[in-house]
């Protein structure tokens, strides 16, 4: 469970040229802390975050939703102190699973991985079922269909150049934090209620009463929570293709995570406050509420914006997936066909192209599924996800980490330590179909580990970092 990484040794005897040991192709350096800021924000994808799943939370926690939220920055905050500091100690493409894997072992840098794969492979269908419902003053689509749509055009768009697509999604994302900002300043100027609720937590009971939300339901709406403000991690998968990402890594990831937040959670507050209704709130129609707050047009241009954002974030999300499958190939996965595939470059924009066509075809796909499930899925898998990053983060200072140029995060150990522990217990307040769904996927991939990977340590599952990066790693 712990095994050693291990370098091939200077000095022994080279083997004849070989596919097996073909060198893949590298990603290009080309992104500073303002490129990789757009990127993770957009990834991040504040307003649709907000606009998409955020509502799913009004219906479950009524105004509860923002003291959920709350909540949940506080731990993602210590969740970004661990990533910053793994991200600059193991720059790499691979993200979570690079990190655990250099820090406490090859077979939990898999169990990371596998996690990641899951919330990489979910979340965009996620976000892009959402589109439907914001295009409605233009077209009516069918939101499964519009979904699949979106997860194709954004597919295509993660072929292109990475720096064209840190500008582009630049764009989409002033777009959002405006129509974000927007309803804050409607939701404040129609105040119905008292800002005691968000501390008080109701719902709407039967008969027209009022229900308090119970701590266990509030605990159980966490991995919702950890599931709408995930997104700032993207910084770590762009490690290899930012400059200077010592400096540039742990800046984006806290910049992203504050940012995002407060587009987040200031609208929440506002809509909390000045839904019409306890009854309006749980409905989470928010464009509803916007058009009623102000006219047709104020609510068009807002739907039209949100739209905007949830392609923004397909698009970021599938140029963040389609590098950790480039990663994972590059790490010697899967069966050498596979990975020869997946570590294929474009020869014009440099971007893994057959490792994004893998990750938004099938995309296109989970927008026929139920989305319950899928979302309860994702939940589970962040926080599991975030469980990996904390246990890897106390191996982080050990050994030929201790001195390595790093960032280091504020109270080490404790706040890992508090982090398994507090994650632990909401993993354990999720729905059975979602725990055992994301159980039987975790066992799977186990099995894989137990026959194919680990028996082949020397020609399988081996996680490099950056020829230029590895001095991180000497004693």
């Amino acid at each position: 469970m712990t095994d050693t990484l291990r370098r091939p040794q200077d000095g022994t005897t080279a083997a004849a040229p070989s596919i097996e040991a073909a060198e893949p192709q590298k990603l290009k350096r080309s992104i500073g802390v303002v490129g990789g800021t757009l990127l993770t924000l957009s990834c991040l994808t504040p307003a649709s975050s907000l606009f998409v799943i955020v509502p799913a939370s009004f219906a479950a926690l009524g105004t509860g939703t923002a003291l959920a939220l709350a909540i949940a920055i506080v731990l993602c905050i210590g969740v970004a102190w661990c990533y910053s500091e793994l991200g600059t100690l193991v720059p790499s493409a691979g993200g979570e699973y690079a990190m655990a894997g250099h820090t406490v072992g090859r077979f939990t840098g898999w169990l990371a991985f596998i996690q990641a794969l899951l919330v990489v492979m979910i979340v965009p269908p996620v976000i892009a079922l959402g589109t439907s419902q914001y295009l409605a003053p233009i077209v009516h689509v069918d939101p499964k269909l519009m979904g699949a749509i979106v997860m194709i055009a954004a597919t295509v768009m993660g072929l292109l150049d990475l720096r064209a697509n840190a500008w582009i999604t630049g764009i989409f994302l002033v777009l959002e934090v405006v129509a974000a900002s927007l309803v804050a300043v409607l939701g404040f100027a129609h105040s119905n209620r008292s800002a005691s609720v968000l501390l008080h937590p109701q719902l709407p009971g039967t008969h027209g009463g009022i229900s308090p939300v119970t701590f266990g339901t509030l605990i159980a709406g966490l991995a919702a929570a950890l599931f709408i403000t995930q997104g700032f991690s993207t910084a770590v998968y762009l490690a290899e293709e930012m400059e200077r990402p010592h400096r540039t890594v742990p800046r984006t990831v806290l910049w992203t995570l504050g940012i995002g937040s407060a587009v987040i959670l200031i609208p929440v507050i506002a809509i909390t406050v000045g839904a019409p209704s306890l009854d309006a709130l749980a409905g989470g129609d928010i464009s509803s509420m916007v058009t009623q707050w102000s006219n047709s047009a104020v609510g068009t241009f807002v739907s039209l914006a949100i739209a905007l954002a949830i392609i923004n974030a397909a698009i970021v999300m599938v140029i963040q997936n389609s590098r950790v499958l480039y990663a994972s190939a590059r790490d010697k996965a899967w069966p050498e066909p596979v990975n020869r595939a997946f570590t294929s470059l474009s020869k014009r924009y440099g971007s893994p192209w057959i490792s994004t066509l893998a990750v938004g075809v099938p995309g296109a796909v989970l927008c026929f599924v139920n989305l319950d499930t899928l979302s309860a899925v994702t939940g589970v898998s962040v926080a599991l996800l975030y469980g990996c990053v904390a246990v890897a983060a106390l191996g982080a200072r050990r050994g030929k980490h201790k001195n390595a140029k790093a960032y280091r995060m504020p109270l080490w150990p404790a706040v890992p330590v508090a982090l398994i522990l507090v994650l632990i217990y909401v993993v354990t307040q999720q729905s059975f179909t979602a725990l055992w769904l994301t159980g039987g996927i975790t066992a799977a991939a186990a099995l894989y580990w137990v026959f194919y990977l680990r028996p082949r340590p020397e020609t399988r599952w081996i996680i490099t970092i950056p020829e230029d990066e590895k001095e991180a790693l000497e004693v």
